[in-house]
């Protein structure tokens, strides 16, 4: 991939960054009601008027919606987030404070997901029986279907209050991990596991696969040497934008789970109408979102021989068209002369 191609993917991450930035910030500054006067303007705390117009000043509420854009915009290029309305916390210490319990829950679930998903697709095609290959083929569409809200209760209900497995209570950093982690892996290898089938299907359908089989391969060495490098492309897509959705996504598993992080944060924070944590966590989640699928858009040549030679193509031919005007060029200045 040229420095070209690169430095425009990487121009439009950018682009894709801050019109989320933007939107977001219009439609929670659209929001109706005062966050900072519902907070501080209560006769309990006993702030005087010319407390509660210093607090105003520090978020910056009387400020004309354009003044406070930039500000914004200023202050996450700078890594400055904000104060947090409800607690008074920096957001940047909110967010590294929750981040770490989101990251391991998502890096967790998705590894364990690919290998579902895996072990999925290989036994749907590569089955000893053919009801096994039938039973694990049909899995995928179920296992999207179910919400993960209702996977997560069902796991409470069987591994916690039914066999005590998994303490609800007291659990270790371990032990907390390991029904989230089920619960999300489960979202992360239903759509996985149904591109892989589908891309084995076509791959086993082409005529190159035919003809291996026909002189004798095994399953394991048509899998392994034929149909999966061919069939990881689709998928590798779909595990990108799949892991993005993990890290702004699990709102819902943390909350069923009652685990403190960027989910936990969320819903904190549509309670108490937190507009500068609300901002933060929406352009981060679209920021991690949009690195997934930078990364994996920059190895598809990388993985896939056949868009560097089409690359490698488009170069030489760009150079030959190049050289070939500058030839005609040079002639016609002859013929002139």
């Amino acid at each position: 991939m040229s420095l070209k191609t690169i430095a425009l993917r990487i121009g439009q991450a950018v682009l894709v960054i801050w019109a989320t930035f933007t939107l977001s910030f219009i439609l929670l500054a659209a929001l109706p009601g005062d966050a900072v006067a519902t907070r501080y303007d209560n006769p309990n705390l006993g702030l005087n008027a010319e407390q509660l117009a210093a607090i105003r000043e520090v978020y910056g509420a009387d400020e004309p919606i354009l003044s406070r854009y930039f500000s914004a915009l200023g202050g996450f290029l700078t890594g400055d987030f904000g104060f947090s309305v409800a607690t008074g916390t920096a957001v940047s210490e909110m967010l590294a404070d929750a981040l770490p319990s989101t990251l391991a829950l998502a890096v967790f679930a998705f590894l364990v997901g690919v290998v579902l998903a895996f072990v999925v697709a290989i036994v749907s095609t590569f089955g000893p029986f053919s009801w096994l290959r039938s039973f694990f083929r049909s899995l995928p569409s179920v296992m999207v279907s179910l919400p993960t809200f209702w996977i997560g209760i069902i796991l409470i209900q069987i591994f916690s209050f039914g066999l005590g497995w998994v303490p609800v209570i007291g659990a270790s950093d371990a032990q907390s991990l390991i029904l989230p982690v089920i619960t999300l892996a489960i979202f992360v290898a239903a759509p996985l596991a149904q591109v892989l089938l589908r891309s084995i299907d076509e791959v086993m359908d082409m005529s190159f696969v035919q003809v291996v089989r026909a002189k004798g391969a095994s399953g394991a060495w048509l899998l392994w040497r034929n149909v999966l490098r061919n069939a990881l492309l689709p998928a590798l897509t779909m595990a990108g934008l799949t892991f993005g959705e993990l890290v702004g996504g699990s709102v819902v598993t943390e909350a069923v789970f009652a685990r403190h992080g960027i989910g936990a944060l969320t819903v904190d924070a549509v309670a108490n109408r937190d507009t500068s944590v609300l901002l933060a966590i929406v352009v981060l989640a679209a920021a991690v979102f949009v690195l997934i699928n930078l990364i994996v858009d920059l190895l598809y040549p990388v993985l896939d021989v056949r868009l560097r030679e089409r690359e490698h193509e488009t170069a030489s031919s760009s150079a030959t068209a190049a050289t070939t005007a500058d030839t005609t060029a040079t002639n016609e200045k002859k013929v002139q002369a």
